[in-house]
């Protein structure tokens, strides 16, 4: 009897199965067979856990990101509580950013926040370039999650260059993206610039989280669905392409994830994912037929339903349960992220309910 590197025990001479590369979320991840489909939840980690206001009370955004052990603790907690398929890092999309150098700050109630946004070129070029070093906090954060969390497969993220590069035209959220497209349609080679920087901070932070051990990255486009069709292909499809390529020689499965995508999901499954990200405006065996064959999805109940009575929650869960089987792999998840007055009971009653309804027979053998 030997024991492999994922403490999983295995006969001499038979194939060494367990651990998180063999777990039901990265095999669906990779359009292999599953006992269940897996599930997790973006924003599993946060406020609509208690355990989690309590626990960030006094910590500021930023700097609860920078700590490895508040991390780690934030990021188990969700697992403990629901028995989710996957744990993801506790993070920010701007942390890659921040510690590239940009002035900026999570304020609460509004989001990030820049102080100086990028208008020329010279804003570009204060973009650093940044490694291990400057995000060694996430290194650490990540290492003693996967000690901790065993045959549980670490999602690892960063935010998409489109999506980046708008917090910092815009200087802060915006609901009409303005500036962005005014320095894209305006400045096209000014934006391919600021694009491409980004593009580079974060393969780098992802690379990062993937040395570190991470099972599997998403790559966050919370803004592209503010684009066309066309817009995104010009504007967007060439950096996102560049860090999902990128990562190809990483051996972990990469997830590609954007809101009111309906329009772009093609265009999305063409950047170099092996999961494509739906919201929940568009039915998944639809969404399959427009992404392709050749790639899983991951989606998509709508998450203020969690907020209705739980034969409702029941109902649109068995729905998009049987939708999943149109595609070649499906992790179940939400449209987009979980609420802050979502009561996690009902979270945990979703994980239970999705793995019954597709529960597999063990192969006999």
């Amino acid at each position: 009897m030997t024991t492999d590197t994922t403490g999983t025990a295995a006969r001499d001479g038979e194939p060494r199965r367990g651990g998180p590369a063999d777990s039901p979320f990265v095999r669906a991840c990779r359009r292999q067979p599953v006992p269940h489909t897996p599930v997790w939840f973006m924003r599993q980690a946060g406020r609509s856990l208690p355990e989690y206001r309590e626990i960030r009370a006094s910590v500021p955004m930023l700097e609860s990101c920078r700590r490895p052990e508040l991390v780690t603790e934030i990021t188990l907690q969700p697992v403990r509580r629901h028995g989710v398929d996957a744990a993801i890092l506790f993070s920010d999309i701007v942390v890659p950013v921040a510690a590239a150098g940009i002035d900026l700050d999570i304020v609460p109630g509004t989001g990030p926040v820049v102080a100086e946004p990028v208008r020329t070129a010279a804003d570009v070029e204060r973009i650093a370039r940044i490694g291990r070093d400057e995000v060694s906090y996430v290194d650490e954060a990540v290492r003693l999650l996967v000690a901790e969390l065993g045959d549980t497969p670490l999602i690892g993220f960063a935010g998409a260059p489109f999506t980046l590069a708008s917090y910092l035209v815009e200087g802060g959220p915006s609901r009409t993206h303005a500036k962005t497209k005014a320095l894209m349609y305006g400045d096209p080679e000014l934006w391919h610039a600021l694009c491409a920087r980004l593009a580079e901070v974060t393969s780098s932070f992802l690379r990062v989280q993937i040395e570190a051990g991470v099972s599997a990255v998403q790559l966050f486009d919370s803004w592209a669905g503010a684009l066309s069709e066309a817009d995104y292909r010009r504007f967007v499809l060439p950096h996102s392409a560049s860090v999902l390529g990128g990562l190809a020689d990483g051996g972990v499965p990469r997830i590609h994830f954007g809101v009111g995508t309906g329009e772009l999901l093609a265009a999305m499954g063409e950047a170099g994912a092996d999961v494509v990200g739906v919201d929940w405006r568009t039915p998944l065996d639809v969404a399959t037929g427009r992404i392709g064959p050749d790639k899983a999805v991951q989606g998509n109940l709508d998450p203020t339903v969690l907020l209705a009575p739980w034969p409702v929650v029941e109902a649109e869960v068995r729905r998009i349960v049987e939708q999943g089987r149109a595609a070649p792999g499906h992790v179940f998840n939400l449209g987009h992220g979980v609420l802050p007055e979502t009561d996690p009971d009902v979270l945990t009653r979703v994980v239970a309910l999705v793995h019954e309804l597709s529960a597999r027979p063990a192969r006999q053998g």
